[in-house]
């Protein structure tokens, strides 16, 4: 317990020395790629969540995705790459190859789905080479391109806004 503080405590300290700030100029291109990092811990739905995706116009081939949980039992089974926070290092690294895949992958938008400050998931989204990142309000304001002001339970509210405000930008 006092190790996963410790990590998670060193981890947000090393991202805050690290110039926590997102990455260049949002480009202008339509959205066809789309990166999800999900956290499981508090949010189940994201079947839903996916299929308003999908009822959206973001095809099903286009949607990649990454869970995050904090612990995972023993017997579960787990459909999605997904990761822990025991592969966050004691650096601020994440030892492990669904990360690394999903974050080398260049998205055109990456949807951080979750809603409270954890320090893996923060370092995922930072890390990530997507194009335009969006999140909720609730996360560093730094991290994120577009943020959007509601919970995470509020999946339908979520992606509305989101695609209301993509089409005002010419995103799709």
């Amino acid at each position: 317990m006092f190790l996963n503080f410790f990590k998670s405590f060193s981890a947000k300290r090393i991202l805050k020395k690290s110039a926590l700030h997102v990455k260049g100029i949002p480009s202008t291109h339509p959205v066809g790629t789309v990166g999800l990092l999900i956290d499981k811990t508090y949010f189940e739905n994201k079947v839903n969540l996916i299929e308003e995706l999908l009822a959206n116009g973001i095809k099903r081939e286009n949607i990649q995705i990454l869970l995050y949980k904090d612990r995972f039992k023993k017997k579960e089974t787990i459909n999605y790459p997904s990761f822990s926070h025991k592969d966050l290092s004691f650096k601020g690294i994440l030892e492990n190859k669904n990360v690394s895949n999903f974050i080398n992958q260049e998205f055109d938008m990456l949807i951080s789905y979750y809603d409270t400050e954890k320090a893996p998931l923060m370092i995922t989204t930072f890390k990530s080479k997507a194009n335009f990142k969006v999140g909720f309000s609730t996360i560093d304001k730094r991290l994120n391109h577009f943020m959007i002001s509601t919970n995470a339970e509020n999946y339908k509210v979520f992606i509305s806004e989101l695609f209301k405000y993509l089409k005002i930008l010419n995103k799709i």
